[in-house]
């Protein structure tokens, strides 16, 4: 009997390889539920399992998790178009990292399946990554390529002409089916879009098989075209990937950590950096890139050290490797300043921060800059060259001195995100406590 290859279907998980030491014997069909062995970060071989479980580019075995109602939508329009022998186009579009390839590839799978199953022709299919077109042309020839390893022959018409004139001839045209995958389609949005509509167009010749799925990236450029597409009479479906939300990016860490035997992450870490990264840019693979990082750090911390109670990550593990994917290249910056310039950016954080004000004045910031000094005991320079500094910083787009007859009067405002300073200064204890220093 053949198996049911509905895009719902359900797999058990394959486990990775694990330490010989491991219960990996343990059936999952087993009844009495066991206790989970503990992770050991020493053994090479779990440590190796659980960074190939958290890869990017390892493709889970089972069912996505967290699109199906967009994976449901892509077959079933496919399935339509090879039941109805039918020609369509359909847009998918989403930022990076939201699952729209690997999505779309296992509508795929599943389209194969499903007309194998019901006894159909099972359609061709071709994937071209537009980013690696020598010239966006090309993408036609790719496509004649494919029906010509039916049918060879030979013509004095450019490949674009060779597929419209067979796609208008029902004697030349192919009854079976044809899913074209165009990846990356943001680039012939940008550089061509004279091929982008010649592209879809050629879904509404009369014997056209072809059923063509662009995807891209950028959710707003689908207005830039789609007016166009429309006037042609050959706008496609769209189906938006939308950004992970912090519940689905927990759902996903977890649903990959399932084919371990163990617990890796503190529930506490997880949480933080699926909120953290779901406020930010709600990216799957910088999510888990993240959590490699965090178990990294876990890593280079057994090396330095004979604690044998390090076997988890915890929540400052997720949090240094959350500090280190999301350093801006304004904390680089600030970071490569003289250290009397820093100080000035930590007098400016703890008016604004600790004192609750957007703006203030430069003999304000410079009475916080020497109370500062002060306290760390390093010198204060004098108020010209204070100003000085303060003009180099305000030059480098760190701040915005505003005018005034007198130096002191000027109005200072910060011109960067304030916890982009907290970020540069963490774990520098000198820093810290300039940082410590409240003057209101």
């Amino acid at each position: 009997m053949r198996a049911n290859c509905s895009i719902s279907q359900v797999c058990t998980p394959k486990l990775l390889s694990a330490s010989p030491k491991s219960s990996r014997k343990r059936l999952y069909g087993d009844l009495v539920a066991a206790e989970k062995p503990k992770w050991n970060p020493r053994d090479p071989a779990q440590m190796r399992a659980v960074k190939e479980a958290l890869h990017v580019a390892t493709v889970p075995k089972c069912e996505l998790v967290c699109r199906d109602n967009e994976q449901r939508r892509v077959f079933e329009f496919c399935r339509a178009c090879v039941q109805q022998e039918k020609a369509g186009s359909l847009y998918v579009c989403g930022c990076p990292g939201t699952g729209k390839t690997l999505s779309i590839n296992k509508v795929k799978e599943s389209l194969v399946c499903w007309a194998d199953e019901m006894g159909m022709e099972t359609p061709d299919s071709l994937t071209i990554n537009c980013t690696n077109l020598a010239k966006t042309s090309e993408i036609f020839s790719k496509i004649l390529g494919q029906f010509q390893n039916r049918k060879k022959g030979t013509s004095k018409l450019s490949p674009l002409q060779q597929l419209q004139s067979m796609f208008s001839n029902k004697e030349s045209a192919s009854r079976r089916m044809m899913l074209v995958i165009v990846d990356e389609m943001d680039y012939l949005i940008t550089r061509d879009r004279a091929v982008l509509h010649d592209l879809f167009m050629l879904t509404t010749y009369p014997y056209s098989r072809c059923i063509l799925i662009g995807i891209a990236n950028a959710i707003d450029l689908a207005d830039r075209f789609l007016p166009k597409l429309e006037s042609l009479n050959c706008k496609p479906l769209v189906v938006t990937f939308r950004a992970y939300s912090k519940d689905q990016i927990s759902d996903i860490i977890k649903h990959r950590l399932k084919v371990l035997e163990y617990d890796v992450f503190e529930p506490l870490a997880l949480e933080f950096c699926a909120r953290k990264v779901a406020a930010a840019t709600g990216d799957m693979r910088k999510a888990l890139g993240v959590c490699r990082s965090a178990v990294e750090v876990l890593e280079a911390r057994l090396q330095d050290s004979s604690d044998q109670e390090l076997g988890i990550v915890t929540f400052d593990h997720m949090d240094i490797a959350l500090s280190k994917a999301f350093k801006s290249a304004v904390v680089d910056s600030i970071l490569c300043l003289p250290q009397q310039q820093q100080m000035v950016l930590c007098a400016l954080t703890n008016t604004f921060q600790h004192c609750k004000k957007k703006a203030t004045t430069l003999g304000e910031l410079n009475k916080s800059y020497i109370e500062i000094c002060r306290t760390t005991q390093v010198p204060a320079v004098g108020m010209l060259e204070f100003s000085n500094m303060c003009m180099i910083l305000s030059d480098q787009g760190f701040m915005k001195l505003g005018q005034s007859k007198e130096d002191k009067l000027r109005r200072v405002t910060l011109q960067i995100d304030i916890s982009d300073i907290g970020f540069a200064f963490k774990g520098n204890r000198f820093f810290q406590k300039c940082l410590e220093q409240p003057r209101c």
